[in-house]
């Protein structure tokens, strides 16, 4: 029997579940999930292992018109996805009615001349009667290859998904060893979920306005001791993100240290710092700096005497 193997990557509106559905179908935490808006900033790739076949997930930034270099950043990753794709996949909200966000979509979508699959996510909240009306009307819109309702939490529709993908696949060796299940290094995971923490205990109050930079990752001893720096910004967002006391950062800083604990299989020691850098998300030089993508080291001119540690 032949190997096959590839890259599916999925895109849609923000909070369709993208994300949701990688971790899903990889079995691990690849991506930060999280109600806000615009949570995944660059394309992160999760490797899906089943008998006969390996599939590299790519999870992308929200589909949305750019309107500050840090948006312009992000489309710009969501096109340079395209580039030796084999399948991709449009993730869509199946609960909400159909928009002009879907429309604009639909029409970033026809970008791509390989098959483009359809998944109607989150049927585990609408009726089987509504999928119906709600098939026809994205079939009167595009040829899509196939369509697919599916629920990213509860996994429902997923195994014919994967199957789907998988008969489409091109011959050829895996990418990666059978064991891995990312791409991404340990210290790009680690600002992520910091990253994520920060999204949930902030709520509504800084849905964009927070970056996360590793600023070392040490193992040894056992122990991974990291060193993360939070870049918002305005003071008043930094005061938000702080808390009284400290309580904020400090219940962040725990709830990630956990979860990096139970991801990377040992202790970790979690120091966090807060810095502000004004309206950074607007300034094409600091978005380049922070390189997110990568993760970079050190961000040489996004500093500020003014800093917190707990």
């Amino acid at each position: 029997m032949s190997f096959k193997s590839g890259f599916v990557a999925i895109v849609g509106r923000a909070n369709a579940g993208k994300s949701t559905l990688v971790n899903t179908l990889v079995g691990h935490k690849v991506s930060i999930v999280s109600p806000r808006p615009q949570t995944t900033r660059n394309r992160i790739q999760g490797i899906l292992n089943r008998e006969g076949a390996q599939i590299v997930l790519v999870d992308t930034p929200g589909i949305h018109k750019p309107e500050t270099a840090l948006n312009r950043m992000m489309m710009g990753e969501l096109q340079n996805t395209l580039d030796g794709l084999d399948i991709l996949s449009l993730i869509v909200d199946a609960s909400v009615p159909f928009g002009g966000g879907d429309r604009f979509a639909l029409d970033w979508i026809r970008r791509f001349s390989g098959p483009v699959f359809l998944l109607l996510n989150k049927v585990d909240r609408v009726s089987k009667p509504l999928l119906l009306p709600l098939i026809d009307r994205y079939r009167r819109e595009y040829d899509f290859a196939e369509i697919y309702p599916i629920s990213a939490l509860t996994g429902e529709g997923c195994f014919d998904l994967v199957s789907g993908w998988t008969a489409r696949l091109p011959e050829g060796e895996p990418y990666f060893p059978p064991d891995q299940f990312t791409d991404q290094p340990e210290r790009f995971l680690a600002a992520e979920i910091v990253r994520e923490k920060a999204l949930h205990a902030t709520r509504e109050e800084l849905p964009h306005a927070i970056c996360v930079l590793i600023d070392s990752f040490e193992e040894g001893q056992g122990i991974v001791r990291i060193r993360a720096t939070f870049y918002v910004e305005r003071e008043n967002q930094k005061g938000i993100l702080i808390g009284k006391g400290g309580s904020n950062l400090k219940k962040i800083g725990t709830q990630a240290r956990l979860e990096l604990e139970s991801i990377l299989g040992g202790k970790v020691f979690l120091e966090t710092f807060v810095k502000v850098q004004p309206h950074w998300r607007q300034n094409p030089a600091v978005i380049r700096q922070l390189d997110w993508h990568r993760q970079l080291e050190q961000l040489s001119d996004l500093q500020q005497d003014s800093s917190e540690a707990f």
